[in-house]
């Protein structure tokens, strides 16, 4: 058992976190954190023995962990990191705010957010991997992170700190997005509630919204990410290239590649962690031998694939 302070939130040691991400499969955390408030994460984070590893997770909507779990510290955060405020020029949002109701929340105020409206996740998470679809991008609007960092050190970062690229940012082992400040471009409220409507309704139409995925599995190639305008090309998105392989239905125990779209990794009912990374390595070998195409990981894949002995 690790040697962890008191805090004011919550630790719960070998809890399992498959029912914490939305593909329900993984082992235990070592231990779990759910922090009270930013300040019972920075002194937690300040106390503990600086080799113990520390993983932040959101919702676990872009997220596979994996069947043995995963050692050290996962960090949980909630209720007291999930405030939306709305500024004079800007809106502030912790990192625990669902992407959707911020988005609804910025349209009401006249806030362009809507790109986050079918982004399932957290801010956190969105910040992280500089979420976007329909050619808006996190990095566009964002003008400042709070991070808790593995010292325990409050810190706002500029984004030029954060280096963003295409679903990615850079961030220290061990730091914790705590919240975000945008400055979205203005609209009226009534087009803004409008176009996240009709992205819905498109989402829902292309995507299997019902099924047990992760959302995309795998980021476009280079060059080739998704604007949501007419005269968007489809040639080299990640969904085409895998379909152009064969792979599209393709299965590995209860992992399925979905068929309605087949760059949703989808547990059909009862998939490990370990089959449903299996399938995603499948699909980018075949990739790759018939197209020459090397295909990146858009879920992240996190903890050891060895389930620990009962007598460990």
């Amino acid at each position: 058992m690790l040697d962890l302070p008191k805090v004011r939130g919550r630790l719960t040691p070998h809890r399992v976190l498959a029912d914490l991400t939305w593909l329900r499969v993984g082992g235990p955390a070592e231990v779990l954190f759910q922090p009270a408030d930013v300040e019972d994460l920075a002194d937690f984070l300040a106390a503990i023995d600086p080799e113990i590893p520390v993983f932040p997770i959101g919702v676990g909507s872009n997220l596979i962990v994996r069947d043995g779990g995963i050692r050290g510290v996962v960090v949980r955060l909630g209720r007291g990191f999930n405030a939306i405020e709305i500024g004079a020029d800007h809106v502030h949002a912790g990192a625990a705010a669902l992407d959707a109701h911020v988005a609804r929340k910025s349209a009401d105020a006249g806030f362009n957010l809507t790109f986050l409206r079918t982004i399932p996740g957290t801010i956190g998470g969105a910040v992280r991997m500089n979420a976007g679809c329909y050619g808006d991008y996190v990095a566009d609007v964002v003008t400042a992170v709070t991070v808790v960092t593995r010292a325990g050190e409050i810190e706002e970062r500029a984004p030029r700190d954060m280096a963003f690229g295409y679903r990615q940012s850079s961030l220290p082992a061990g730091a914790v997005i705590v919240g975000a400040r945008f400055t979205p471009p203005r609209e009226a409220p009534e087009i803004l509630h409008q176009r996240m409507a009709d992205q819905l309704a498109k989402r829902d139409e292309t995507q299997p919204t019902k099924d047990r995925t992760a959302g995309s599995t795998f980021r476009n190639p280079v060059g080739f990410s998704s604007t949501g305008r007419s005269d968007d090309v489809h040639d080299l998105k990640a969904w085409k290239v895998i379909e152009n392989a064969g792979m599209r239905g393709a299965a590995l125990g209860g992992a399925v590649m979905n068929a309605k779209h087949p760059n949703f990794l989808t547990n059909a009912g009862d998939a490990t962690a370990a089959e449903l990374e299996d399938l995603g390595e499948d699909v980018r070998k075949k990739v790759y031998a018939s197209q020459g195409i090397t295909l990146e990981w858009e879920i992240m894949r996190v903890g050891d694939r060895e389930v620990p002995g009962r007598d460990e």
